[in-house]
């Protein structure tokens, strides 16, 4: 029985090898073939991503691990693809009905799906024939590779390597979404009153036909304009993210070139280092110290490492394959692409991502609060005036509802949404041009109220291109071009110590070429800067390949923000041995495993005279802004690590103490251009720059003062400055600091809060959980925090932070996934130009809305005349719907484009939501209030709330003292609708509207013989005689003039003609007045964006056309017959708006003088004894 088992085992995989050769032609056939009489039962795939195949000698079943997936399609919807089981050979039927089990005790996925990979369970030579890719697994560097011709024609065959989108939330779905938002809800609720009261009275309410069609109209087409700008907006920033393709390195015709992941096809060889996204999935056939990420697949937080070998069954856990959108956190490796597209791992199992739903920005809460706040407002004055009404009205239910319609509407901005949306586009494409891309819409607003920028240095202050420029070595001085001991020498590379740094610099370096068939200079260095300065300099003086063939390599250990040093053996003869070990990082590290030190090219005890000068000298590299390394070895002794001797990394036998210390080399990285003019911008915006680097404190320090990010004293300078005792110093008496990685972890709250409330912060030598730890506690004192990076260390702040900014050109893959905004040309001073924008997206957005319901005054103001006086319904609901969603749409959007009103101003502002003392203590006192605890009285302990408290805790909290103390507390920060804006919109040029439209419309009527007290007198008796209605009776005025139907209709047409008219009036000068905030409304900065005078024509045009043609007064009860000279009187009242908003401004900035002052002196960018170099 068993040997049967044997056979079929043996037969079936012979068969798996001749599938796969048959996918290799044709692989989507391949992967559908679901008729073959020996293929495995399809294994059904659940939510959880989870193990695929249970090992063959395990007869109980494993727990399946639930992990969910990370890969997030924004705004999408799980798409349905087919995904297939593992059509692997070795399954018993036991094993079959195992998996079967599991299955069932699980959720299952909606499809069954067959997933066909075992590239894993074959060797490194049999992939590389199926795949007919010609490799060299001992130097993978030199493995030809594909062709280009065989690329080519797979590619046609295959097509790229994309995942096809996942299914996205049908556009109907999504239009039905803004049709139901509250505003259009009201709208629609109107609409079918108009039906109900024309059923009522079909001959007295005939118009309401085309009224309530009106209303239902508008809603639609509200929903039609957000649906249209959501999408739009959409598709914009798809195309933004289409700017950043995924690009990869491989070896195609023996070079290693760069090209887009979407090409890759079967059989390319892949390149891929720490920050790198894995492009599609990999045979692993080299592999150093390579770990991955996995947690995307699989939800496993700790790194995988990666090896050529793999004893592993299951294709999740084989140690040799690498799957597609995994990240590389450490090492590097090739691989050989055996899947592409939808049919890698993560393609099969997209279906089954989901994006998590996105938290609210606090612009958009804003938004709802306030608009939340207007529907309620809207609501509870149309149900109290409809009371009010219809005792005022004999009882008129028809007239009533209408008015109370008419309040209703007026009081809802319908347009705000689309408004806001329109704004926040622009803005985006905006921050496009000028380098900034963020990833959705809500970056826009984040960036201009951020208080806090914690930025690295290397890459993003400084160019991130280093130069070698001084050597220490056996004890003596050199710069890397002439001997410091004698100015006019030439520089010699046969010095002592000097051979050793240069072995050191070229042996000690995964670096690589794009291609080793040229001379070196033409070659590009594929490593990070450092050493490729490194490798730049010690090329000059020895022939690279020549020296790395003679020395091979037998192990490594990469360099890691733990260590801080990296560690090499090579086959290198010496006096005692075979071996010799060589190690380079960050010098206080290195110095620790040494006890000799090299000397005139012997090995000499060290001394505490050697290490004073090694103080002295780093003193001096570091405070020149230079990176210092130190380099040291070790020649292992032959009777203890022979030839053949096998290292390995997780038993650590390889020395790391005793070490010979060769010296430190200095290389110089210069800040970028333009980053201290940013930093100036940043600082008189009250935007706080600190820096967080992994770099020597004194070096940290010096570049800082080079770029004006650190200006004062710190504690230590004033103790030397004084001659004084560093404990003498008081916290009052300096007000810069540097702090060491080392400290934060034993740093308690208060000395946190000492440390921020410092005006300048360098934090270095840094590991990436001492940055995350910065961010929160920044975050915890209510600081709004942006974060730049490049490096895969930085992505989990870049996550944590507010606002994560990630480089395009020098950044990881890891960095961009994690950042929320992107720098295209990788400028620092992007960053600023982006915050002004952000700054000025939210300023125009709260003069788009003090402008907008500035208009709310006059509507409601006529209509309660209907009610409290009363008088004729002089707007009626359709009207104040063509106001929102006519003229005042286009007016309003053309604040997008409204410049900042003086160059500099915003930049002069302190951030909306600044960080005070005082905002810090009402923050936690806040936030003690929202989680009241609970002790125990005996042990002292904290008890936990129960369940039901929990729940009823936010009902309770409106009734106590606290959160009504809360709501009224003063706060610093501004707000987007505020005391300040309701005022101005409600209170004052609210008001002077409402009474340049009222007495434009007394003014007509007078012109027609009615005086206000004849207009009081009919509207009592229009319920009874019908006036201003075709069928009125009669009337005759206090002057004795008898008015006719057609007469009084006229007039009651031309009055509300002309109030519609003045309205728009009005508000052409209220855009002008809202448009300067902090300066009074005149000057060249009016004219600045013609896109105003463009929208005031257009809704000059559609009032024109909506009041003096003829056949749409019928519907919209105006009257062409109005004469221009009434429009004198709004034009009057918009002058006065100006002259009242002069005014205004004037007194406030008497009173609370806004922050629009001249340049800071100490921040103009004048040479300093930091930023010029002194000669020596």
């Amino acid at each position: 029985m068993s040997t049967n088992k044997e056979e079929n085992k043996e037969e079936i995989k012979e068969e798996t090898k001749e599938k796969i050769e048959e996918k290799i032609v044709d692989n989507s056939s391949s992967i559908e073939r679901e008729n073959e009489s020996k293929e495995i039962e399809i294994v059904e795939i659940v939510e959880n991503v989870s193990e695929l195949i249970v090992p063959e000698n395990d007869e109980k079943n494993e727990n399946i691990q639930s992990t969910h997936t990370k890969i997030q399609f924004t705004e999408q919807e799980k798409p349905e693809r087919a995904i297939k089981a593992i059509s692997t050979a070795e399954i018993s039927t036991h094993e079959a009905i195992n998996i079967s089990k599991i299955e069932s005790e699980t959720t299952p996925s909606p499809k069954k799906r067959k997933f066909d990979i075992d590239e894993h369970l074959h060797t490194i030579e049999e992939i590389a024939d199926l795949y007919h890719v010609n490799i060299n697994s001992d130097k993978p560097s030199e493995s030809r590779g594909l062709n280009q011709e065989q690329a080519d024609r797979l590619l046609q065959e295959h097509g790229p390597n994309v995942l096809t989108p996942p299914k996205k939330k049908h556009p109907i779905l999504k239009f039905f979404e803004r049709l139901f938002t509250l505003f259009n809800i009201l709208l629609m609720v109107a609409g079918v009153l108009m039906y109900i009261l024309y059923l009522i009275d079909r001959v007295g309410n005939k118009a309401n036909v085309y009224l309530g069609a009106i209303l239902i109209g508008v809603a639609i087409l509200n929903a039609a304009i957000e649906f249209y700008q959501l999408q739009k907006s959409a598709a914009i920033l798809e195309s933004f993210l289409n700017m950043i393709p995924q690009k990869c390195y491989v070896l195609r015709e023996g070079k290693l070139i760069q090209i887009q992941a979407s090409t890759l096809v079967q059989g390319d060889v892949v390149f891929a280092r720490m920050g790198d996204k894995i492009p599609a999935d990999l045979f692993v056939f080299a592999a150093n110290d390579m770990k991955v990420d996995n947690s995307s697949l699989t939800g496993e937080s700790e790194p995988q490492e990666r090896l050529k070998k793999n004893t592993q069954r299951n294709p999740l856990e084989a140690t040799n394959l690498c799957f597609n959108g995994t990240l590389v956190v450490s090492g590097e490796g090739f691989g050989i692409v055996i899947r592409t597209g939808d049919h890698t791992v993560l393609g099969q199992i997209a279906g089954l991502t989901a994006g998590e739903e996105k938290n609210k920005s606090p612009l958009a809460k804003e938004i709802d609060d306030f608009v939340k706040i207007i529907a309620s407002i809207a609501i509870i004055c149309a149900i109290i005036f409809f009371g009010i009404g219809f005792e005022v009205n004999n009882k008129n239910f028809s007239l009533t509802i209408g008015f109370a319609i008419s309040i209703l509407v007026a009081w809802v901005p319908e347009g705000l949404p689309a408004t806001v949306t329109v704004l926040l586009t622009i803005a985006a494409k905006r921050m496009a041009a000028r380098n900034v891309l963020v990833k959705d819409l809500q970056g826009v607003e984040t960036l201009g109220a951020i208080t806090l920028l914690a930025t690295d240095k290397t890459g993003t202050l400084t160019r991130n291109q280093m130069t070698v420029t001084n050597i220490w070595a056996s004890l003596n001085m050199y710069s890397a071009f002439r001997n410091a001991q004698n100015e006019n020498a030439a520089f010699d590379p046969k010095g002592p110590g000097i051979q050793e740094i240069i072995n050191i610099s070229l042996l000690c370096s995964r670096a690589k070429f794009d291609r080793n068939d040229v001379p070196f200079a033409e070659r590009q260095i594929l490593g990070d800067a450092t050493e490729t300065g490194l490798i730049r300099f010690a090329a000059q003086h020895v022939d690279y390949d020549e020296l790395v063939n003679e020395y091979p390599k037998v192990f490594e250990i990469p360099f890691n923000s733990d260590t801080k040093w990296a560690l090499t053996i090579h086959r290198k003869s010496h006096d005692n041995g075979k071996l010799t070990l060589y190690i380079k990082g960050a010098p206080e590290r290195i110095l620790q495993i040494c006890s000799t030190i090299l000397s005139e090219n012997e090995s000499i005890p060290l001394t505490s005279e050697h290490k004073a000068r090694y103080d002295e000298v780093y003193e001096f590299m570091a405070s020149k802004g230079h990176r210092v390394l130190a380099f040291a070895q070790f020649l292992l002794p032959g009777d203890q690590y022979p030839e053949d001797f096998v290292f390995n990394k997780e038993e650590k036998n390889f020395p790391l103490d005793n070490l010979c210390f060769i010296g430190l080399v200095s290389l110089e990285d210069p800040p970028k251009h333009g980053v201290r003019e940013a930093i100036g911008r940043c600082r008189r915006a009250g935007i706080r720059v600190i820096m967080v680097t992994g770099d020597h404190p004194l070096t940290a320090e010096a570049i800082g003062r080079k770029i004006n990010l650190m200006l004062y004293e710190t504690k230590s300078m004033i103790a030397k400055r004084t001659d004084r005792p560093i404990e003498s110093i008081g916290e009052d008496e300096y007000s810069s600091i540097v702090i060491k990685g080392d400290q934060v972890d034993t740093l308690t709250d208060a000395e946190w809060d000492l440390i921020f409330s410092k005006q300048e912060i360098i934090f270095a030598r840094t590991s990436p959980r001492h940055k995350l730890e910065i961010v929160k506690r920044a975050q915890g004192m209510g600081h709004i925090v942006g974060v730049t990076g490049d490096g895969v260390n930085d992505s989990p702040a870049l996550k944590k932070a507010d606002l994560g900014i990630s480089m395009n050109l020098s950044g990881s893959d890891v960095s961009k996934e994690a950042a929320a905004m992107i720098l295209m040309d990788d400028n620092f001073a992007s960053t600023v130009n982006g915050i002004e924008e952000g700054r000025l997206i939210f300023s125009n957005l709260k003069k788009s809305i003090q402008y907008t319901i500035t208009h709310s005054t006059p509507e409601v103001a006529i209509s309660l005349l209907f009610v409290v006086v009363p008088i004729p319904l002089l707007l009626t609901p359709i009207l104040i719907l063509l106001i929102d969603l006519g003229f005042e749409l286009c007016l309003a959007l053309t604040y997008a484009w409204d410049p900042p009103e003086s160059r500099t101003g915003l930049m002069k502002l302190n951030p909306r939501k600044p960080v005070t003392p005082a905002s810090v203590e009402r923050l936690r006192r806040r936030a003690f209030n929202r989680t009241p605890t609970l002790t125990d009285l005996k042990t002292g302990e904290k008890v936990q709330p129960s369940k039901f408290s929990q729940i009823i805790q936010p009902f309770k909290r409106p009734f106590t003292h606290s959160w009504w103390s809360e709501k009224f507390e003063k706060q610093e920060g501004e707000v987007l609708v505020d005391g300040n804006l309701l005022s101005w919109s409600y209170l004052e040029f609210g008001v002077i509207e409402a009474v340049g439209c009222i007495l434009s419309a007394f003014v007509v009527l007078n012109s027609h013989g009615l005086t206000p007290y004849d207009v009081r007198a009919m509207q009592k008796l229009s319920s009874e005689r019908n006036y201003f209605t075709d069928r009125a009776e009669p009337y005759t005025t206090i002057n004795g003039e008898v008015k006719t139907a057609s007469e009084q209709t006229e007039a009651l047409g031309q009055a509300v003609s002309i109030i519609y008219l003045g309205i728009l009036i009005e508000q052409i000068f209220n855009l002008f007045a809202c448009k300067a905030r902090y300066r009074i409304p005149f000057g060249k900065f009016m004219f600045a964006n013609p896109r105003n005078f463009i929208g005031a024509a257009l809704g000059l045009c559609f009032a024109m056309i909506l009041i003096y043609v003829p056949a749409l007064n019928v519907v919209f009860g105006t009257s062409y017959k109005l004469s221009p000279k009434f429009w004198l009187i709004p034009i009057g009242f918009g002058i006065f708006i100006l002259i009242y908003a002069t005014l205004r401004t004037l007194i406030l900035k008497k009173l609370r003088p806004a922050n629009m002052s001249d340049d800071i002196k100490e921040l103009i960018m004048y040479p300093t004894i930091h930023s010029v170099e002194r000669k020596v």
